[in-house]
């Protein structure tokens, strides 16, 4: 989407496209970072007071290297599985957000084929959201392995 009668090429295009699109990422976003920060809050508070942290600290380790080496890494793990389930919730409420800023993309498609019945689209969307929600849990599980060493993939 860019400004009526512009005719920009390259990148001031890109720009052009960027800044339309500040506000629908920022509503986008905002509706899961509240939730996932609380649950990030309420994870890192529960590590912090885990024997290993305290362990750490004795051993003279810098606070600093206590939380980002040894705490974060432990309460990542549960943020990591709800950012699975987060991807799709992105593309559902982008439905929502297209219709609200008149931004042209597959939420005014879906709507628009509600509204016609138009099954087989409905049911491309369907199972696009679905094929998310796998790819999902997939980039869950690796960044699973990737801050817990302690998970391996075995044959």
């Amino acid at each position: 989407m860019t400004n009526t009668g512009s005719d920009d090429r390259g990148w001031a295009y890109i720009l052009q496209v960027a800044a339309h699109l500040a506000l629908p990422v920022l509503a986008l976003v905002m509706l899961q970072a509240g939730s996932l920060t609380r649950y990030f809050r309420a994870s890192m508070l529960e590590v912090v007071k885990m024997d290993f942290i305290r362990t750490a600290r004795a051993k003279g380790l810098r606070e600093r290297t206590v939380i980002f080496r040894h705490a974060l890494r432990n309460a990542l793990l549960p943020i990591i599985t709800l950012l699975g389930f987060e991807l799709p919730g992105l593309f559902s409420g982008a439905i929502i957000t297209e219709k609200v800023f008149n931004w042209p993309g597959a939420g005014h498609i879906h709507i628009d084929s509600l509204a016609a019945r138009d099954y087989p689209v409905l049911m491309g969307f369907t199972l696009f959201l679905a094929v998310l929600t796998i790819l999902g849990n997939l980039i869950a599980d690796v960044l699973y392995a990737w801050a817990d060493p302690r998970i391996r993939v075995r044959s």
